[in-house]
């Protein structure tokens, strides 16, 4: 038995797989982020949230966002191991999963749009370049945190239609103080900003907000996808909540930018199970 994890800065889906059947048992906890987390608190989740026996389970292979540096993947192994006992344990990053989950053991161009964003080249073998994300703050173009961010900022500054800033009001409850105590002040708020992509969603045919995402993901391929040499002549390849909910969009922002997009999957996991059988 092999257990395999996909942690975004949202939640985690844990894959416990039978190498010889092949059948495959779920559940899901919240997020683990070295950035945000020590490895107390990653292990209080644990605790509180994990639910599957594993204790046939002879190594664990965990993705995770933030564990793209080795001190911060040896944080999140020390974590795992405290909780699950088990040794033999391999952590990678999120970026890492995308590009197993989409190209197995090929090469090209990989990358997120979910709560964060992240591209890569990928070589078959590991990751060979890789543009920055630098978060919410500085950069993630297109993932979800920006698009919420974007969204409030627009909102609270009254950039959008009337009717559009009444909606998200009277959806959400929250004055602009309390999106800033949340923003400012709060753990996570990449999760909390992440969330105003449901508001998307279902207002997309409002002008305002297919704009707004549309111009989030054109940014992704100018700041991100045209910095790869290599992505002139291979489509782009997506895993992600964001890429699949607004992949109609993300299409279209690669055809304004001069790109083409290849696979577009909501959660790498199944590809995992597939690169790790």
């Amino acid at each position: 038995m092999i257990l395999i994890a996909d942690s975004g800065s949202t939640h985690t889906t844990w894959a416990l797989v039978d190498r010889d059947s092949s059948d495959v048992l779920y559940c899901e906890t919240p997020g683990i982020n070295p950035y945000y987390q020590d490895e107390d608190e990653i292990v209080a989740v644990l605790s509180d949230e994990f639910s599957m026996d594993i204790n046939q389970v002879r190594k664990i292979y965990f993705y995770g966002a933030g564990c793209a540096n080795p001190e911060k993947c040896a944080l999140v192994g020390r974590a795992l191991m405290r909780f699950f006992g088990i040794c033999e344990i391999d952590v990678q990053s999120d970026l890492m999963a995308a590009a197993r989950a989409l190209l197995g053991r090929g090469s090209g161009i990989a990358a997120i749009l979910g709560t964060g964003s992240n591209s890569c080249y990928y070589d078959g073998h590991k990751i060979v370049s890789n543009v920055p994300p630098l978060g919410f703050i500085l950069g993630d173009e297109g993932s979800g945190a920006v698009l919420g961010r974007t969204l409030v900022g627009d909102i609270l500054k009254k950039q959008v239609p009337e009717h559009i800033c009444s909606r998200f009001f009277e959806r959400y409850q929250l004055s602009a103080a309390d999106i800033l105590e949340r923003v400012y002040r709060h753990p996570f708020p990449n999760r909390f900003l992440a969330g105003f992509t449901h508001f998307i969603a279902d207002n997309i045919e409002e002008e305002a907000m297919s704009d707004l995402v549309r111009k989030a993901f054109a940014a992704f391929f100018v700041r991100n996808i045209a910095l790869y040499p290599e992505a002139t002549g291979l489509p782009v390849n997506f895993v992600g909540s964001v890429a699949y909910e607004f992949r109609e969009l993300l299409k279209e922002a690669a055809a304004i930018t001069g790109f083409g997009v290849g696979q577009i999957m909501r959660s790498p996991v199944a590809g995992l199970i597939r690169y790790h059988l």
